[in-house]
């Protein structure tokens, strides 16, 4: 996923030789700037144009020269008696911003379409307090309580509000609401781990919540001892028309969770990107509707790393006992890593699995590595760790199955640079799990949802929520999913009077296409037209991607043995309306 910011970090030996350098359409590697003594201005260009140079810009007040030189020439240059010094011209790269799949799963973005977005709600988050100043709630209008309701030492409350509400521009990630919902936040939990708070405090919090005018309650917390004053202030709450919307619990058994168990508040458990149910996720009769909650990606007043490649930067994380340090140099595929290979000087690319991320490392750093980045073998992203006591040498990163495919396929060969240097109340982005993250989806699709009828009563809503969920688990409402996963499209229709809307029609013209196979890897090109906005694909009647934004087109990879064929079908998300088979052999 490529990442918010411009990269940082400079490459830390100087490696412009043919072996690093980036393709035709990236920065030219041979471009570097060289800074001149006083007075030597005249005598250093015509060096440089001497060495075969090409000179780009001039900037006087610094006394450098843009340029480009032929590698074998930087040695003489360096040492030039009228040469300060020779560096790399280092790339900056305009910014992006990518869809954490969540957004995706509840139907978010086929819910902005029609228009309802969350104007004109106000959701109150609980929690932490909020980095007002990330570069993503740019536009959003927030308010808050108390005093430094505008920073978050932990991170958490950050997050939580960005799934909500991070703004749809051209960085990091959007929310739920792309940023057209306000926001009160009160602050109830600092230090770096959050801490703790109270029920009169949340009961405080809550109040002041009504009284700034929200509409619907994030509250990503909970404790194991119900309270009569705690139920009775969200069942007051409840009359007065607002949403309460509350964490399930992580504890992974069937005890309940408060406020969450009230009968006035929702509770939320936690599926992955499968929708499956998290196996941390509490379950329970109070269960009443579940959201996404595993591995998503959402704002953070931190950032553990960044990395870029050519003309691309990405969202990466590091490793629990990195180094903190930067480095650069060709990108080379490491496979699993699990030996040594001839990689000096390079940032070695090492898929998941086989062996321990520490193995994964020393294997990097005995080849000559400078930087180890470790991507998922399974989608999404993921934290990790080296293990207890030990720290690296070169950085250690992790990165989703998405991007590190990405990398394999198209910019080996490239120059990356890596940082694993923390930044702190900064523009960052973390992969977190918990209930605490499914729940600011099922929040943001309640305002998304209001939004497209004010004039609903919050129990009018609640039931939108719930009666068009998406049925997992057992039929009906379960113990592990409630109703099912949030549906933001689909509510709205329901709220609307529309009863869920006229289904998308199914996929058609599924083709698929052989691409070549590489070390044991069959890739094979999939291409259909129509479908709804989120698309099920099936290999040889098992789903294997489940809920990703329909382009059109997707691409598989698969470990094949000797000779065979693979079937595909594409269905809408989460039903049975699908496209023909399509076959292909390998």
């Amino acid at each position: 996923m490529k990442q918010h910011s411009l990269a940082a970090a400079l490459v830390a030996a100087l490696a412009l030789s043919a072996t690093a350098a980036a393709t035709a359409a990236g920065p030219d590697p041979d471009r570097v700037m060289v800074k001149f003594r006083p007075g030597a201005a005249a005598q250093v260009e015509n060096a440089l144009r001497a060495a075969g140079g090409r000179i780009h810009l001039q900037l006087a007040p610094q006394r450098v020269f843009a340029v480009s030189v032929p590698a074998q020439a930087l040695a003489g240059l360096r040492n030039n008696p009228n040469i300060e010094y020779v560096e790399l011209d280092a790339p900056r790269y305009p910014s992006a911003q990518t869809t954490p799949y969540g957004i995706n799963n509840v139907q978010a973005p086929e819910t902005w379409a029609v228009g309802a977005d969350g104007t004109g709600i106000k959701v109150c988050v609980i929690d932490s307090g909020i980095n007002a100043a990330h570069e993503d709630f740019a536009g959003v209008s927030m308010t808050g309580y108390p005093s430094g309701w505008n920073s978050d030492s932990c991170g958490h409350g950050t997050h939580v509000a960005g799934t909500i509400a991070a703004a749809n521009n051209s960085v990091g990630v959007v929310g739920v609401s792309p940023g057209k919902v306000s926001l009160h936040v009160v602050k109830v939990f600092d230090g770096a781990s959050c801490g703790w708070s109270y029920a009169s405090t949340l009961v405080d919090a809550a109040n002041r919540c009504a009284s700034a005018g929200a509409k619907v309650i994030n509250m990503s917390l909970g404790g194991s001892t119900s309270s009569a004053t705690e139920s009775n202030a969200f069942a007051t709450l409840d009359s007065q028309g607002i949403l309460s919307i509350a964490a399930a619990g992580n504890a992974g058994n069937s005890s309940n969770s408060y406020p969450a168990s009230y009968p006035s508040v929702m509770s939320v458990a936690a599926v992955d990107q499968n929708n499956a149910k998290a196996s941390f996720s509490q379950f329970n009769a109070q269960v009443e509707i579940a959201g996404p909650g595993v591995g998503t990606l959402s704002t953070y007043p931190f950032r553990s790393a960044s990395m870029s490649v050519g003309a691309s930067s990405y969202i990466v994380s590091a490793m629990e006992g990195s180094v903190q340090s930067t480095a650069g140099g060709a990108l080379v595929n490491g496979g699993r890593c699990t030996a040594a290979g001839s990689w000096a000087g390079k940032v070695v690319l090492c898929e998941r699995g086989d062996v321990s991320f520490a193995d994964k490392v020393n294997a990097v750093t005995a080849g000559g590595g400078v930087a180890a980045v470790v991507y998922n073998n399974a989608p999404g992203g993921f934290s990790g760790t080296l293990g207890t006591g030990v720290t690296s040498t070169i950085p250690a990163l992790s990165m989703s199955q998405e991007d590190g495919q990405s990398l394999v396929a198209g910019a080996i060969g490239q120059n990356a640079a890596v940082s694993s240097v923390t930044q702190s109340n900064t523009s960052g982005y973390a992969y977190l799990d918990g209930t605490s993250m499914a729940t600011p989806h099922v929040a943001g699709v309640a305002a998304v949802v209001w939004s497209a009828k004010p004039t609903a009563t919050n129990a009018q809503v609640r039931s939108a929520l719930t009666s068009t969920a998406l049925d997992l688990g057992a039929a009906g409402r379960d113990t592990s999913y409630g109703y099912g996963l949030v549906q933001a499209f689909d509510a709205t229709e329901a709220l609307l009077g529309g009863g869920g809307g006229e289904p998308a029609p199914a996929p058609s013209g599924l083709t698929a296409s052989n691409l070549g196979t590489v070390k044991g890897k069959v890739s094979v090109g999939l291409a259909w037209s129509g479908g709804a906005v989120t698309i099920d694909v099936y290999r040889n009647g098992a789903k294997v991607k489940s809920a990703i934004s329909n382009t059109g087109a997707t691409n598989d990879a698969v470990k094949v043995r000797g000779s065979g064929t693979l079937t595909y079908q594409v269905c809408n998300a989460g039903t049975t309306s699908c496209s023909g088979s399509a076959t292909v052999n390998y």
